[in-house]
Order: structure tokens, then sequence, then C-alpha cells
């Protein structure tokens, strides 16, 4: 797997922690940074996939190894993302 910008190590964390790892980890970054979100609970391959998708994210990567799953994941452009708040 390639490099990331940032690591998130959420493994031993059950849904929804890891994404919401991912989210705290994207807040206040530019788009177009990269992280990679290293997790064991299986229902985060779905809560990637969503948090992408809702997100405006791009999933560039995922793999799993025993029973780690790894996902590169590239912040998306779009004004709010999931964990992220409008400034007033």
């Amino acid at each position: 797997m390639a490099e990331a910008d940032i690591e998130v190590d959420a493994r031993g964390l059950w849904c929804p922690l890891p994404v919401l790892r991912l989210a705290k980890a994207f807040a206040g970054k530019p788009a177009g940074i990269v992280a990679r979100l290293r997790a064991t609970d299986p229902a985060v391959v779905e809560d990637v996939a969503v948090f992408c998708r809702e997100g405006g994210h791009d999933l560039l990567e995922s793999s799993r190894e025993a029973d780690v799953f790894s996902f590169r994941v590239r912040k998306g452009t779009l004004p709010v993302a999931a964990g992220e708040q409008l400034s007033s």
C-alpha cells in the first residue's frame, strides 16, 4: 500500500469509532490530503464506503491482511465533510 499523509490506527475499536477517528483526522486539513486507516472491525468496510460516498472523499485503495483492514482515503472538496462543521 502506498504512503499516506496521516496514519489513523483504529485497530481494536468498533463501529462507528474507526470512521469517526478518520473524520477527526481530516478535520481542518486541506482537500487532497491522504489518510491511511487501519481497523479490525469488519463493519469498517461498509462504513468507509459510506463515509467516502457521503463526504465526497475518494477511496484510493483497500486491502486486508489477516484481521486488519487498511484503507487509503483522499479528503474530498465538499464544503462540509463528515465530522466537520461550518464556521460561522
